[in-house]
Order: C-alpha cells, then structure tokens, then sequence
C-alpha cells in the first residue's frame, strides 16, 4: 500500500505517542472508567428523565441531541419507522460516567427535534447492553409479527462465568419501539472472550437473508454472519486490512452501505484516529452475501478530520437514504469534558453519498436538508460588520464562508472573551488546519484536549473553497459545501462564538441563526 495520507505536527507526534501507549494500557477503553456494577439481574426501564434547567445549562448544545442528564456514548439500534426516527444509545441510567450500560432512547419525527423516551434496554442475567442495531422485520422472518421492531445487541457479561463475554442476543417490540422482550433462547451468537460486538444488522435482497457485521475489539476485523430467522446465524468470512502505523486498534461499530454499484465498510477505531484516541475510517469495495472485498485504495480513509465524531451509523429501513449520526466525543478524555448533568452529545445528523475526486471516491458528508426547518433567513458578514446577533446562551448558527484560492487565509471565530477558534486554508496544498488551544475556551480538564494542529485535505477543485461551518454552544463543525471534508471537534468557550475574522485572500461570507431544538 502508498503511504497514507494524513498529517501530524512535531509536537503533536509526542503527545499523541504517549496518549495512545497510555490507552493501550488495559484491555479495553471503557474499563477505564471502572464503573461499580450493581447486581446483574435485570432492572427495570427508567422512566423519561427530565432537566430543571430548561437545556440552558453552561456547554449545554442547542442543536444537538442530548440527553437531559446522564453519561451517553455510541448512537445504537438506529432504525426509521412509520414515519419516525428512533434514536437509541449507550447510556448510564444511574450516572453521568460510564457505566451500567444501556440503551437510552429518543424519537424524532424531522431528525432535528427529540424527544426523550423511558430507557429501553437495560442489562440482565446475560451481562451489559452495548451497541448494535435494529430492524424492521417486515416479512417475520423471526416469527415475533409482522413489521416487528427487532433490536440485536452485544450482551457484555460483568460477573462470574461470563466475566468478559460478549455475546450477541435480540430482543423484538411489536408496539413501536415503547416496549421490548427479550428473545428466550439469548445469546443467538456466542462468544468466550470481549471481542466480537457491535452487530450491524440489514437485509440482502440478492441472497434473500440477513446480514450481520460484527467487530473483533482488539483482534481487529470485521466478522460477517448470516441469518434466514435473525435468531440462528452462520459465519460467512472475516475482513481485515492492514494499516500502515497502526498495528494495534480497537475495531468497534461496522456498519455496511450498499450505495448503488459499490459496498463501504464504516469502522470505528480507538486508539488511533486521524489525529489522536477515536476517529471513523472507511472501506470502498464489493459484497456478494458473504465477503466483502476492498478496492485496492490508499487505506485508511477517514470519514471525519476532526476529534469528536466516533461510532457513527446509520438509520435501517430508509431505503436509498443513507442518513447517520455519531458520538460527539473521543475516548481521550471522554470522561473528563466539563458537562453536567449530562454528558456527551451525538453530532448533526450526516447524510452519506460517494462521490469521485481524483478519481477515487470519497464518502461525502453533510448535514441533513432537514436542518432548514430551525434556520433564519441568511445575514450577511463582513470586515466593517463582523458580529453575529445571537442570543448568547440559547442561540447556534450556520456560517457559509466561500475562500478565493489565490492566497493562504485563516478564518478566526472569537467571543467577547477573547477566546478564539481558528484555521487556516492552504490555497497551494489545499488543506484546512484547525487549532484547539488554550484560547479556544476551557481545555484543563484533560492534558490531551488540546490540540496545537488538525489537518484535512479539502478534496475540493477550482478557484474558491466553499465551508460550512456548524457552530453550538460546545462545538463546531466543518464541512465543504459537497461534503468531501468534514471536520468536527468539541470547544468549551465561555458563550458561543458571535465574531467573525478573515485575513489572507478575500472572501465572501454570510450567516443563519438556528433555532433551539429545546425551545
């Protein structure tokens, strides 16, 4: 394989060394939050959490699916619905670290605005509930009904004999997603060790079955499973490539998109992600049933350039429409970002296309046609009028800035604490690079948060570059107007960014204030 394309600077090469040995110390990231597990039987759903302060809390996002309190990690069981978006995650019902794994639940019926539901899965004899997938089993494959809402998850085994089991099991809903039971011949897949989780589940028309993608963890690799029933599977084969400087990853949350004559493989990897800790890389290639086979491509391909956008996948049941959300974190310092009552966000909901640059594709993204729904109309920005009327504490915006490619530029977000959120556009490399520093906002609450440099190719052709820029009260998120780069990170600044400053080539710019999804 060519060398892959990403970049580091001298400093920043250090400090990721000493992270990454540091996260390869123990078996698995998530131990490292130790949790106290209570006993393992299986509890009772809580009922819908509520908040006291009205979502207005200091970091809290206003565009971002959040929940009202309590600790959330991987987006999970992803499936559309008579006209409904279901959102199930990772979550701690019983605090706001990691633990006592979960699925929480929200719905949505525009994939902007949420509502959260009573938690819908939470562990049993069999151990843990971690990530995976749902479906709607239309034909009743399984015998649970017709258009029964069948959810495949990692059942993580806590104590005695199944200590460090991750086995895979199903639970169905015959009432919308609002109810589930558990299947009685559990686990459907079994497994001795913590290395096979994360079932991604869809159906193959052409081969008239289902099909399952699983993760290895640290064995790395996809293993892909097929099932007439979803309840007896079979092993078809296993993916793997090997990647140039990373010999030991963490492979989590596959996810496997037919989109049109091509197949790609999503990955979540950890530690070893285009920058540092957690990132989302890509496969281009073919399925026939049973294998898939990569395209022979210049691995990894990154689907985000920043640091916080982590086991995204997509939404089953919507056809041709490949829509996902991600993990707003990174297992860096995941437990650490100065959020509460609540922790961790899911980003903008991304819809998915590949398209071609240079001849070899890329897996565009770009934030869903939906978010016009909460958006103003469009005001202009310039040199002589460069702040942004914004309810400081309530408000989120799109800002569209379109860059002349003449010249070198940097592009510098600031509030009126002075705290700044820069990057600067090469017009000869065609690379953005952003800056995560101490002027950014708060960043002491974990000795790798900050991040001197973050480079992305901007994939872009012609005489200017067009970026849209996601800004919340904890984050922001880039994008080129075609989505052939993106790049998401989290900030804590004091109140929102509301100034805009451009040096370098000229540029036109303009900006849409988004309405509050809490409102």
């Amino acid at each position: 394989m060519k060398k892959s394309k990403y970049f580091f600077s001298g400093a920043l090469v250090a400090v990721a060394m000493a992270a990454t040995l540091a996260a390869c110390s123990k078996d698995d990231h998530k131990q490292d939050y130790n949790p106290i597990i209570d006993d393992p039987k299986e509890e009772k759903p809580t009922e819908k959490p509520t908040t006291e302060n009205g979502y207005n809390e200091l970091f809290r996002p206003q565009i971002h699916f959040t929940p009202a309190s309590n600790w959330i990690n991987d987006p999970n069981g992803m499936v559309y619905a008579n006209g409904v978006y279901h959102l199930f995650y990772q979550y701690n019902p019983q605090g706001n670290d990691w633990g006592n794994m979960s699925w929480g639940h929200a719905t949505s019926t525009d994939l902007i605005h949420w509502t959260e539901l009573a938690v819908a899965l939470t562990r049993d004899e069999l151990g843990a509930i971690f990530s995976g997938s749902c479906v709607v089993d239309k034909d009743n494959t399984a015998g649970f009904g017709a258009n029964a809402m069948v959810a495949l998850y990692t059942s993580a085994g806590e104590t005695g004999d199944l200590q460090g089991k991750q086995q895979q099991s199903i639970a169905y809903s015959t009432d919308g997603g609002k109810n589930f039971t558990r299947y009685a011949g559990n686990p459907v897949i079994k497994n001795n060790d913590d290395n096979l989780r994360d079932p991604k589940v869809f159906w193959h028309a052409e081969s008239n079955q289902w099909i399952m993608a699983l993760a290895k963890g640290w064995k790395m690799g996809v293993e892909f499973y097929s099932s007439p029933d979803l309840k007896s599977w079979t092993h078809q084969s296993t993916f793997f490539v090997e990647l140039p400087g990373r010999p030991s990853l963490q492979w989590e949350c596959p996810d496997l998109i037919q989109m049109g004559k091509k197949w790609v493989l999503l990955v979540s990897v950890n530690p070893g992600g285009p920058i540092l800790g957690s990132g989302t890389m890509y496969f281009v290639g073919n399925f026939d049933g049973k294998t898939f086979t990569a395209d022979a491509l210049d691995y990894p391909l990154w689907l985000d350039y920043g640091m916080d956008n982590y086991a995204g996948v997509t939404w089953s049941n919507m056809g041709s429409r490949h829509v996902m959300i991600g993990w707003m974190n990174n297992w860096q310092y995941a437990g650490n970002v100065p959020c509460s009552p609540w922790r961790s966000a899911m980003t903008l909901p991304r819809e998915l296309k590949l398209i071609e640059y240079d001849e070899k594709p890329i897996l565009a993204t770009t934030v869903v046609g939906e978010i016009d729904q909460i958006a103003d109309n469009w005001q202009g920005i310039s040199s002589s009028s460069p702040f942004l009327t914004l309810n400081a504490n309530r408000d989120a915006y799109q800002m569209r800035i379109t860059l002349h490619l003449d010249k070198n530029s940097t592009v510098t977000l600031s509030n009126d604490a002075d705290e700044k959120f820069a990057f600067d556009v090469s017009a000869s490399a065609r690379t953005l690079t952003a800056h995560r520093t101490s002027v950014t906002g708060k960043t002491s609450f974990n000795g790798t948060f900050s991040i001197p440099s973050m480079q992305a190719p901007l994939n872009t052709k012609g005489t200017t570059v067009t970026l849209d820029l996601f800004v919340d009260q904890s984050s922001v998120e880039i994008f080129t107007e075609n989505g052939s780069m993106s790049m998401t990170n989290l900030v804590f600044p004091k109140s929102i960014y509301n100034s805009l400053t451009v040096t370098g080539a000229t540029y036109e710019a303009k900006f849409r204030r988004l309405k509050s999804i809490w409102n």
